[in-house]
């Protein structure tokens, strides 16, 4: 959990984006994705800026890290 934590912090301070919309998608990305797996049967409803490359970015890093942090907790 910590590395993962320092992995997000790491990203988000490398973010060129001066609105946010990178560190908003990474935290939309992270908590859909950790949720897909760890609790599907919640609902995960977002209001994504896909039109945003920033943000795109950012959902699909967030995204995948979401997932592995799961697999890790969960011991896949």
């Amino acid at each position: 959990m910590k590395k993962l934590l320092f992995l997000i912090l790491l990203v988000s301070a490398c973010s060129e984006s001066s609105d946010g919309n990178y560190d908003k998608g990474l935290g939309d990305g992270y908590a859909r994705g950790y949720n897909s797996l760890c609790y599907p049967d919640t609902t995960n409803l977002i209001y994504g800026y896909f039109d945003n490359e920033d943000y795109s970015r950012g959902y699909n890093e967030g995204y995948t890290a979401g997932r592995i942090d799961c697999e890790n907790t969960r011991g896949y």
